[in-house]
């Protein structure tokens, strides 16, 4: 069986358009029917086109060994460090199919005269940028908990310190006949089904309310 070339691209979200990469990979002369498009995170690998190409236990592979996979970049094959290392064995060992990222020469593990020099630096290249790629990744995360970790705190949301407004979803607004309500639920006379129907509230936005006024009351 001739040997196939696939390209494959990946978008975040549905909002984004892949047709650049689409035509990029064309440029490299891949037919169109064999440029597999997924849109979805690269967070992991449960991606439908391209768990296609490369198989599930219940499905096998259009990757055939001799066939060669397309990428733009490495991030279209994922995020994650040990992920993106343990699918590159598995299409270029297990399966036998060959990578080339396109925008990094040297993760390139086509055959040639030195095969085996080749795929040592291709998977040694990769190894390094996965690793750098992960670690970025962890450190931006951990900028943003440390920043988010450091907001003032006002009226019990934190707030930015460069635009002075709050983060995170909007503060839930007490009723105008949250007072009444919540007495006679304090009382006894009403449920508290009662006060939520009574206040139109949910049962969590409700609750919430209830302990956050009882602690001022408290205060005050």
């Amino acid at each position: 069986m001739e040997n196939r070339t696939y390209g494959y691209a990946r978008i975040s979200d549905k909002s984004q358009n892949e047709t650049r990469q689409i035509e990029e990979l064309a440029a490299f002369g891949i037919d169109r029917r064999n440029i597999k498009v997924d849109k979805k995170s690269g967070k992991d690998f449960n991606r439908k086109s391209f768990m296609a190409l490369v198989g599930t236990d219940e499905t096998e592979a259009e990757l055939r060994a001799g066939d060669l996979l397309v990428l733009l970049s490495l991030d279209r094959l994922g995020r994650n460090y040990g992920e993106i290392r343990e699918m590159w064995r598995h299409i270029t060992h297990t399966i036998g199919a060959d990578i080339v990222v396109l925008d990094m020469p040297l993760l390139d593990t086509r055959q040639g005269n030195d095969t085996l020099d080749k795929r040592f630096v291709a998977d040694m290249v990769l190894q390094i940028l996965s690793y750098v790629a992960e670690k970025e990744r962890l450190n931006i995360n951990s900028r943003i908990r440390s920043g988010i970790d450091s907001m003032p705190i006002v009226d019990g949301k934190k707030v930015s310190s460069k635009t002075g407004k709050p983060t995170g979803r909007p503060a839930a607004v007490y009723p105008d006949n949250w007072s009444e309500v919540y007495s006679l639920w304090q009382a006894g006379d009403i449920s508290a089904i009662g006060a939520m129907t009574r206040l139109e509230l949910k049962k969590n936005t409700f609750y919430k309310l209830a302990k956050q006024y009882g602690t001022q009351n408290i205060a005050d």
